[in-house]
């Protein structure tokens, strides 16, 4: 979905159950991204979706799923 909507960054699975991820990209493009997560992915539960706005860095050029 991230590359898809040409956001870059990265995303993971935290042991708690939690999903931590940081999104870099223009504006509409990370909102479109950040709106689908408050859904998931198919036989996702998503109970909450915490955003956080920082300033953007421009540090990323690819999205990547960490481990």
């Amino acid at each position: 979905m991230a590359k898809k909507n040409n956001v870059f960054g990265w995303v993971k699975n935290l042991k708690d159950g939690r999903v931590e991820a940081i999104l870099e990209g223009n504006e509409e493009n990370v909102s479109r991204l950040v709106e689908w997560a408050h859904g998931g992915p198919a036989n996702a539960r998503v109970e909450d979706v915490d955003i956080r706005n920082e300033k953007f860095t421009g540090e990323f050029s690819k999205f990547d799923v960490l481990y």
